[in-house]
């Protein structure tokens, strides 16, 4: 009865108050569900720690065996071999190490209750879009998690362990000992995984902007080789100041801006097409 009268609902205009009580219960449902997965990160203490945000700091990290097979196959030698990070982590907060159990727990649950996330929000505007809005946005959830995931993956793989490598091994004098506060090094994982996986949704961006009419296909292209600036100014922000990851991040950020520019373009075909079988 309760679904039938929420169905009733979607078939007629809500007011304003009624938007915003959907809009809350679907903030509630996110919430709970981000929670639920916070709590089984929480109690996965050692895998969360030991074996996900710490392993970066061997020289067994599958990504450092990687660059080293790539070097041997390419003739380098050792060039891109990479070994250990070597840096101290320490805890000078009595609460400290408490806070960033709960603070990664947080951030945990958010990655993998993210296509639950991105559904609720998805059941809060689909109501009002019209049916073949609703059908050409089809497995908006699907690739949006996708996306996401793959971006903090190639965060976490690629761009965290060579910033860490970089960060790591800079002195500016051997008499100065790197000891990093844990939260300084937490951080700096997880703001770069995280600021991956948002950037990777830019093909889910472009497409609403471009149903909203904020962008176009000619205006992408016009700005190309802006926007090439743009995502070296991104790459050195999350990257370090070093030129093999710049250039690793932003090859992927650019692919994905040439797939921005075809998704968009099928739009206003799609448009174009409605128009004229409506006219």
């Amino acid at each position: 009865m309760e679904d039938q009268k929420k169905i009733g609902k979607t078939e007629k205009e809500m007011t304003f108050l009624e938007h915003l009580e959907e809009l809350r219960w679907r903030l509630v449902r996110a919430f709970i569900g981000i929670f639920i997965f916070a709590i089984v990160a929480f109690l996965a203490k050692s895998i969360i720690f030991d074996v996900i945000l710490f392993a970066p700091r061997s020289s067994d990290f599958i990504t450092y065996q990687w660059f080293c097979e790539l070097s041997h196959t390419l003739m380098f030698g050792d060039k891109l071999c990479m070994g250990d990070v070597n840096i101290t982590l320490q805890n000078i907060d009595m609460s400290g190490q408490f806070s960033m159990h709960i603070m990664v727990s947080m951030i945990a649950g958010l990655i993998m209750s993210f296509p639950y996330v991105i559904y609720q929000f998805w059941s809060f505007l689909k109501p009002g879009l019209k049916e073949n809005e609703i059908k050409s946005a089809s497995g908006i959830v699907f690739y949006s998690s996708i996306l996401f995931f793959l971006g903090v993956l190639f965060g976490y793989f690629i761009i965290a362990p060579l910033s860490l490598q970089f960060l790591g091994s800079y002195r500016v004098s051997d008499s100065v000992e790197s000891a990093i506060k844990l939260n300084s090094y937490i951080t700096t994982l997880v703001s770069i995984t995280l600021t991956t996986g948002l950037v990777f949704e830019l093909p889910i961006f472009i497409y609403f902007f471009t149903k909203i009419g904020i962008v176009t296909p000619e205006l992408l292209k016009k700005y190309r080789k802006h926007s090439l600036v743009g995502v070296l100014i991104l790459a050195a922000i999350i990257t370090p100041p070093d030129i093999t990851s710049q250039v690793l991040v932003a090859l992927p950020i650019m692919v994905l801006y040439e797939i921005s520019i075809g998704i968009s373009r099928r739009v206003i075909k799609k448009q174009e097409k409605e128009e004229r079988e409506n006219a």
